[in-house]
């Protein structure tokens, strides 16, 4: 007689031995019904700045969580010791969807691709207009990973005083990407009114300015400055990692480390097109697995028609190049 298996209600628990005679282990994770909502304002060394309502937890990832990463801007679920007591511990259970998270690889052949900053709005390209001087390759990688993350570029020029802006903002003229120029000492009217009540990321290579500027936009934040290397004209690293700062006007802005390049190999090329609607319609018709920089694109033809600029064209092409060589070629 064929032996009978009983039939498991829904609300079963399959259990299984855990080691070394411990307790028998549930599939079932804790609900944590009592968690309170955290907002992720630093990562350092596996600890993680929380803010909770007006006080800093402190807290360090549940187990449960796996290989699920946590950075700033991440707004999570904690449990445990939410006091913000010194030297008290709260555990982080859970993190909420994200609205956008802007990820970079460590160079073009890197499969690993590593997110930055969750849950920003806007990326502020910082660049110096000299010492050191402007990398557009370096600004074009970030434009790229700014429209793949779904975020609003803004480019941000210092140091207006030791060179004028015009030679570059020429080259982001057709792709109406919003500019303020600045320079040590003047007034930032500008550039807090395009930071107002949005969550920004400042991006850009070593010695542009980003800690100067998070100094003079924060009262009280502290920021280590760097200088630039007289020789190399490259700025030292100064900042090791990203931190939230809440913005007295509304708003918060991430200062992130200095990058000297900006890895895009997790950016697919329709990713790029997107960001283009005047051009997206005619990709449409390009041969499949076309790239946009080869013979036979229909983007040609959709601009000699009319449909868009060929300036816009050259512009895209431009950036989807920028995928493919290094920033500091």
């Amino acid at each position: 007689m064929a032996r009978r298996l009983r039939d498991f209600d829904e609300d079963d628990v399959r259990v299984r031995p855990g080691r070394r005679g411990s307790r028998p282990r549930t599939r079932r994770r804790p609900a944590h019904e009592d968690a309170v909502t955290g907002f992720v304002t630093a990562v350092d060394r596996g600890r993680y700045r929380c803010l909770v309502e007006d006080r800093t937890v402190t807290a360090m990832r549940a187990r449960e969580l796996g290989r699920k990463s946590v950075v700033v801007g991440d707004h999570v679920a904690l449990v445990g010791d939410v006091s913000g007591d010194p030297d008290t511990l709260a555990r982080i259970v859970r993190v909420q969807p994200r609205r956008s998270a802007l990820r970079r690889t460590a160079d073009d052949a890197d499969p690993f691709e590593r997110v930055i900053v969750a849950n920003a709005d806007q990326m502020v390209i910082v660049t110096a207009l000299a010492d050191p001087p402007p990398r557009p390759r370096m600004i074009d990688r970030c434009l790229v990973a700014a429209y793949e993350a779904g975020l609003d570029p803004l480019l941000c020029l210092t140091k207006s005083d030791l060179a004028g802006p015009e030679e570059l903002l020429a080259i982001y003229a057709p792709l109406g990407v919003p500019y303020v120029v600045t320079q040590r000492g003047a007034d930032l009217g500008e550039l807090r009114k395009r930071l107002r009540g949005r969550l920004s990321v400042l991006v850009g290579h070593s010695g542009v300015g980003k800690s100067t500027l998070v100094n003079a936009l924060v009262p009280g934040a502290g920021r280590a400055v760097g200088e630039v290397n007289a020789v190399t004209g490259r700025g030292r690293h100064v900042s090791s990692s990203a931190i939230a700062f809440e913005l007295p006007e509304g708003g918060w802005i991430i200062d992130t480390p200095g990058v000297r390049s900006f890895g895009l190999a997790h950016v697919k090329p329709e990713d790029v097109v997107a960001a283009f609607p005047d051009l997206a319609e005619g990709a449409e018709h390009c041969p499949p697995h076309c790239n946009h920089l080869q013979e036979h694109c229909a983007l040609d033809e959709w601009v000699a028609e009319g449909h868009a600029e060929r300036a816009r064209l050259d512009s895209l092409r431009r950036l989807l190049a920028s995928r493919e060589r290094s920033a500091e070629d």
